[in-house]
């Protein structure tokens, strides 16, 4: 079974979801990929205390406390790889940037691979299912493209300007899949 709370932030309206014991989703409005990676039979549950840890959480980053991430249980549904990525997001500070070739290599070392595609990192990146929390917000392309961000890039901007990020050499592509 799984719940659910409606937050109301500066990038819209959030969907937060938990099957009772952690937060499993976080969805911004109609975001990309949002049937893949959300389940269905959603019951609305605003005491749920798991749920009410997100909120919380989610007020204080939104009033630019910068909460920690180990105050919440996370449990995103995904393969081993999906895991490993959005494990190395996590470990991306407040106000900061990478890159999908950086996450890749990182990724690679912690498989013990040879090499891994930063377009394959992009495809997890994407498919993250705790938006914000999991700040998938923070990766750019290598030449500071701000590609790849399937909440929207408007809502990708309003996070980092959020976060203060320098947003100098950062630029919104004219062309791309991930617009």
């Amino acid at each position: 079974m799984y719940y659910s709370t409606h937050y109301t932030s500066p990038v819209g309206d959030i969907l937060l979801v938990s099957d009772e014991n952690s937060i499993i989703g976080l969805w911004i409005g109609e975001q990309k990929y949002m049937e893949k990676t959300m389940p269905h039979d959603i019951i609305a549950k605003d005491d749920l205390p798991v749920l009410q840890e997100g909120v919380a959480w989610l007020d204080d980053y939104f009033a630019g406390k910068k909460p920690k991430l180990s105050r919440l249980s996370l449990a995103p549904t995904g393969s081993e790889f999906q895991q490993q990525v959005w494990r190395i997001l996590t470990e991306i500070p407040y106000g900061e940037l990478t890159t999908y070739g950086k996450i890749a290599k990182e990724v690679a070392q912690r498989m013990g691979k040879a090499r891994m595609s930063a377009q394959a990192v992009g495809g997890a990146v994407g498919h993250n299912p705790i938006s914000i929390i999991i700040p998938c917000h923070r990766v750019v392309g290598a030449n500071g493209s701000l590609t790849g961000y399937g909440g929207g890039m408007e809502k990708k901007i309003k996070l980092l300007e959020h976060e203060e990020v320098d947003m100098t050499g950062l630029f919104v592509p004219k062309k791309g899949t991930a617009l």
